[in-house]
């Protein structure tokens, strides 16, 4: 029995039980454990006080659960097309006489505040929900949508990760796998067009960016691009490295949707105002020239704790990096990617 705790201490907490017992086993809740974890609803610290180290209680995930607890606010665009801030990711909405075409789903906290906002935008249903790829942020509503009628959609790599328990290191927690009404249903590889709302819809993956699942969504006749997580729009972006993601790959994806649109193009990131093409040069170039920064460091051998000891973001950080990622964070996040 003895050898079962310790084994299951040292899997949990990364240390024998005598020496657990001795430092105080409220020590071990800042340690990422093995088990899924299922996200809260609001940010509270454990009974003992402690505010435990994760993106649930002090990282993004946080935010976004307080930004929850306010009005969404709704921002009409053009050709039906809508956007409502506040709810984890920004979500996109088509509306037509066939029914709504959302882009993300927003967190689950939000069900209520959602219908109210979607109510307003037009009486017409949800039909489909593409997901950008599979982070909490932008799939937590998925079963709320799912059981109201729509249909889920996403890439392949997307259900994936939704369908086990996975761990990242950065948010220092493990998700576990979604119910399964919670799970995209209508599959993409490569790319799927749509013809609703009046509109063209092309859903297009173009491999690893962020994650190893996304998509990002145009709308022809609109001329309004959605890029889920691949655009942060004045905000240094988070990059998924143990799920695909990578800042070359994040990279080819900017310098794709350049290629592809026009300084007419309306630009909808994951996170911050909606933006326009130049902004997202902008956020292209702060890319590549971090990526180019840190890898001449790396180059050199220095260590991660010395690249960031010497800040190769500090050109940018008083304009990107304010927001849910900070520089040492991203910088981090590229060096492990190179």
């Amino acid at each position: 029995m003895r050898h079962f705790l310790e084994n299951l201490i040292v899997i949990g907490c990364n240390r024998p039980l005598s020496k657990v017992l001795y430092a105080g086993f409220a020590l071990c809740l800042l340690v990422p454990p093995a088990f899924a974890q299922t996200p809260p609803t609001s940010v509270q610290p454990l009974p003992s006080g402690i505010m435990p180290n994760d993106y649930f209680h002090t990282g993004a995930g946080a935010h976004y659960l307080r930004r929850a607890e306010g009005d969404l606010v709704t921002e009409k665009l053009r050709g039906n097309i809508s956007v409502i801030m506040g709810s984890g990711a920004n979500v996109i909405i088509l509306s037509g006489k066939q029914g709504k075409f959302l882009v993300d789903a927003g967190i689950g906290v939000s069900e209520s505040k959602m219908k109210v906002a979607l109510s307003a935008i037009s009486p017409t249903p949800v039909k489909y929900v593409v997901n950008t790829h599979w982070h909490w942020d932008h799939t937590d509503g998925n079963a709320w949508l799912h059981e109201s009628g729509a249909t889920i959609v996403a890439q392949r790599n997307t259900l994936k990760h939704l369908s086990q328990a996975t761990h990242v290191d950065d948010w220092n927690w493990t998700l576990p796998p979604v119910t399964a009404d919670a799970r995209p249903t209508l599959l993409i590889d490569d790319s799927k067009i749509f013809r609703f709302g009046g509109d063209i819809i092309h859903v297009e993956h173009y491999g690893p960016g962020h994650t190893d699942g996304d998509v990002w969504i145009y709308f022809e006749k609109a001329d309004v691009m959605a890029l889920g997580d691949l655009f942060w729009n004045g905000n240094y972006p988070f990059i998924d490295n143990q799920d695909g993601g990578n800042i070359n790959d994040a990279i080819k994806w900017a310098d794709k949707a350049v290629e592809r649109t026009t300084d007419k193009t309306i630009m909808i990131p994951g996170h911050g105002p909606v933006g326009t093409r130049a902004q997202l040069i902008e956020f292209r170039n702060m890319l590549v020239t971090v990526r180019d920064n840190i890898a001449a460091l790396k180059r050199q051998g220095k260590s991660i704790d010395e690249v960031v000891a010497a800040k190769p973001t500090a050109a940018f950080d008083d304009k990107w990096g304010r927001f849910v990622i900070a520089p040492a964070h991203f910088t981090r996040l590229v060096y492990a990617g190179l």
